[in-house]
């Protein structure tokens, strides 16, 4: 009997092996499990960013698209993906484990990095080569067959990175036990391990990669993103023996809609005296549970099972009497479907940061181009410049973890040290100061183009493209703090049975990012076209641009928003009392 007892205490509620069993707490989880996502993502990053962060100058040159149609490309491709995420989430809170989603989305972006590839290695599948010195001379634009195969194999590497964003970040952080400090701590350590390894795919894929793209061709660029895709499958097979993955619990969406239609319904018959609210009386009370650590107590409040006064509107949903059976909710359904409503303000705010870090794989990589990229007698491709804020946030992820946390965990005597909404707040300000210098820096290039008789040249301009260099030290801080700081901040507020479709949302909204860029390149060239014979953004030079007017705009929009963030992050109360800021 005490045996048993024993093997009920020992097992992962809720959670199985790769076999499908029920996991076991001293053999499956921990750090050791989820530093083997980490490897993955590096493989995993390396294999999208290899590609992305030189994708516009392989539509410019090789597809000849213009800089605003290559430009729109990428970003429609990057907020593909990245949306995408949401999808691979849903699914694996509904109906997959968060394993056999990456395994499934590492394939199919193998299969569209592969069709790259070939496209890229066969010269019949491009468009004929143009090598006019003069930026007025039009070249041959790819014809519909071979644009059909670039698509194709874009959007099904958008496809499989979307599965996978969806589905390793909650497979990592499902490693640890959420109900102690310590296992809460390794989380969020995790989430900054998480960019760091992000970080060191990227810094690979723009020095190394983007090397091979510019140097030896872009099939071989291709071949090494689509043998690292490939690779990363064997090294997550490797921690199969020792994941515990979250048991799919049916479609929080569909919660989320029934508990809307039944508040909706309900809050239209509420005059009626029998719509007496159920549960009241017979929920237990929320009540804290205190743990210690060095002395300090530290306070968890677990979850409440009674009706809060948040969003009130939405306890109509508990109710004596519904329409349909299927509209039952309960007290739990109610409070977790306001947890995701109070967290979506948040998630909106962040859209514009992204819009601006959109910039870096668009603009900026052709600002770079019309410049002088040597560094001494070391040519660099334009591609690589983010090797400067990727370099930088491998450098303060850790010092961020291991020194800064925990000062800040002895001055405010919290778990957290610094909370979440603190720390995406930091990384708005910078997305801020990053624009006001990219605008700046813009002004000093085209002066310079000016003075150098080089506006209608494709020769390089004789300043340093190093100058860009400090955008992108400022964005790559901002994304450093945001990304960590949503990802933990989403997983941790979410209900369990909708953890990786709320972590998703720190992807969703780097994808609404570039999406909102793209359409506002549209609306400004649209608008200044009323009043100019030139829109600000249209041609094939980016000597006639009028780049720092854009950067100047998305500087006073991130500000605005900046704001609109502030009036909510101050009203967000936190699900747990130790990270109550």
């Amino acid at each position: 009997m005490l045996q048993e007892e024993g093997q009920e205490l020992n097992k992962w509620e809720g959670y199985v092996n790769w076999r499908n069993k029920p996991a076991k707490r001293d053999q499956h989880g921990g750090m050791l499990a989820a530093s083997f996502v980490l490897v993955v993502e590096i493989l995993e990053n390396l294999a999208f960013l290899a590609n992305a962060s030189n994708l516009v100058l392989y539509l410019s040159k090789f597809m000849h698209y213009s800089p605003s149609s290559s430009a729109n490309i990428v970003t429609n491709f990057m907020g593909t993906a990245f949306l995408l995420a949401v999808l691979g989430g849903f699914l694996s809170d509904a109906f997959f484990t968060t394993y056999r989603l990456y395994l499934t989305s590492a394939a199919i972006e193998f299969m569209g990095l592969l069709i790259l590839t070939v496209q890229a290695h066969t010269p019949s599948l491009k468009p004929p080569i143009c090598a006019s010195a003069s930026t007025e001379i039009q070249c041959e634009k790819v014809n519909l067959q071979k644009a059909a195969m670039l698509f194709t194999g874009l959007y099904l590497v958008a496809l499989g990175v979307g599965g996978i964003k969806g589905s390793l970040p909650p497979h990592g952080a499902e490693q640890f036990d959420d109900t102690t400090p310590q296992g809460r701590k390794q989380r969020s350590s995790f989430f900054n391990y998480y960019v760091f390894s992000l970080s060191c795919g990227a810094l690979i894929a723009v020095t190394f990669v983007v090397w091979i793209e510019d140097n030896k061709g872009w099939q071989w660029g291709f071949g090494v993103a689509t043998a690292a895709i490939l690779a990363s499958i064997p090294v997550f097979l490797l921690g199969s023996p020792i994941y515990r993955t979250k048991i799919p619990a049916g479609s929080p969406i569909t919660t989320m809609f029934k508990v809307l239609i039944a508040a909706v319904y309900n809050n239209c018959k509420s005059k009626n005296p029998s719509n007496a609210v159920m549960g009241m009386e017979t929920s237990p009370s929320s009540y804290t549970t205190e743990t210690g650590e060095e002395g300090n107590a530290t306070k968890v409040k677990v979850p409440s099972q009674t009706l809060t006064e948040d969003l009130e509107f939405l306890n109509k949903a508990v109710t004596e009497q519904t329409v349909s059976p299927m509209l039952q909710c309960t007290v739990k359904q109610v409070e977790e479907v306001k947890v995701v409503l109070k967290i979506i303000p948040v998630f909106m705010c962040t859209i514009m940061l992204n819009c601006c870090l959109a910039q870096l794989s668009t603009f900026s990589i052709q600002q770079a181009a019309t410049m002088n990229t040597k560094i001494g007698s070391l040519k660099v491709p334009p591609a690589s410049l983010p090797v400067f804020p990727v370099i930088f946030m491998m450098l303060i992820a850790p010092t961020y973890n291991h020194v800064v946390i925990p000062f800040a965990r002895k001055v405010t005597k919290t778990e957290m040290g610094i909370t979440h909404l603190q720390r995406i707040g930091t990384g708005l300000i910078l997305s801020i100061i990053a624009m006001a210098v990219a605008a700046i820096v813009e002004m000093k290039r085209k002066k310079v183009a000016i003075e150098s008789g080089l506006l209608n040249s494709a020769e390089p301009l004789p300043i340093t493209f190093l100058w860009i260099a400090l955008q992108y030290l400022f964005l790559g801080s901002a994304d450093l703090f945001t990304l960590a700081g949503m990802m933990d901040f989403f997983f941790t507020e979410a209900p369990k049975s909708m953890r990786s479709l709320a972590t998703s949302l720190s992807w969703a909204s780097l994808s609404m990012g570039y999406y909102f860029s793209s359409v506002l390149i549209s609306m400004v060239n649209n608008i200044t076209s009323i009043f100019r014979h030139t829109p600000w953004l249209f041609g094939s030079n980016l000597n006639h641009y009028h780049l720092e007017r854009f950067y100047w705009l998305m500087c006073i929009l991130s500000s605005l928003n900046f704001f609109h963030y502030l009036f909510w992050a101050n009203r967000y109360k936190y699900r747990t009392e130790s990270t109550a800021d």
